[in-house]
């Protein structure tokens, strides 16, 4: 890709048009998969929904209908609208990465381009893990829990079934999808940051204790307020943050390395030179 790349000065004018150009090309390709994505709308629902019938399934109902509701006239309209716009993101996200690249790597050295790239590559794959642990093990598990509390009525007891809106039930998982997917998003941040020298592995160590704390604090700010969805986000947070210790570390013997060979290269060209 870095060879399709023009890498020569431009005025601030040419600039801004390739900024628009840039926008056009992002928002359009939103555009069309948004499009898309509202005609599938109530598919892509469905298919949003099968993590609350395995919930079903495990909690044993398997006799009971899974039944979800709106109380607004235009409320699954929205809620259809917000499943197109969450699929169009997903979808177009690799143009629109390409497009910020197209637009960000004329100003980087080759040797950051090739830095670069990786993380690029990493970040969405990522993103889809923590998407991926959401729709099949953490959504079930924490409708699983919210099924558990039904009353199933009798003598002195009446009946309480969880029928949840359709709303609620989007919202519920798109932010478990989203609080996941950006906790992924941590050995990439932390190598950038090292990379950019800003931060270090051993800073990153000395700071595990406040790590741990603030992983409890954003899970519990994230998710919704039942402990089984809190230390589901908690404990792959931690375990993420444990994964960007290492990953610095590795590449700070990298640049040591890289480091080493240069000065054994200069000081081989010094005696070279006084011989």
């Amino acid at each position: 890709m870095s060879g399709e790349i023009e890498d020569k000065p431009q005025p601030l004018i040419e600039h801004l048009i390739e900024l628009r150009q840039r926008l056009m090309w992002a928002v359009g390709a939103f555009f069309v998969a948004f499009l898309v994505c509202f005609y599938f709308a109530k598919g892509l629902f469905n298919l949003l929904v099968l993590p609350f019938k395995w919930a079903v399934n495990w909690a044993g109902l398997t006799h009971r209908n899974v039944e979800l509701i709106y109380t607004a006239p235009q409320e699954f309209f929205f809620t259809q609208i917000k499943v197109a716009m969450f699929g169009a993101l997903v979808i177009a996200f690799p143009i629109i990465a390409q497009q910020i690249y197209k637009f960000v790597a004329p100003g980087l050295y080759k040797n950051e381009r090739a830095a670069f790239l990786p993380f690029l590559v990493a970040s969405p794959i990522l993103f889809l893990i923590g998407a991926a642990l959401v729709y099949f093990f953490f959504t079930p598990m924490v409708m699983w829990f919210f099924l558990a509390m039904e009353q199933g009525g009798g003598e002195g007891e009446v009946s309480i079934q969880l029928l949840p809106k359709v709303s609620e039930y989007l919202g519920l998982i798109m932010t478990l999808i989203f609080a996941f997917g950006l906790v992924f998003q941590l050995p990439v941040v932390s190598s950038l940051l090292v990379r950019a020298g800003l931060v270090s592995a051993q800073t990153l160590a000395e700071k595990r204790k406040y790590a741990i704390v603030i992983a409890f604090v954003v899970a519990a700010v994230l998710t919704p307020p039942d402990p089984v969805s809190q230390i589901g986000l908690a404990l792959p947070a931690i375990l993420l943050y444990e994964i960007s210790i290492y990953t610095a570390r590795l590449i700070e013997r990298q640049r040591a390395q890289a480091a080493s060979q240069t000065d054994a290269a200069v000081a081989t060209t010094e005696e070279a030179d006084k011989a």
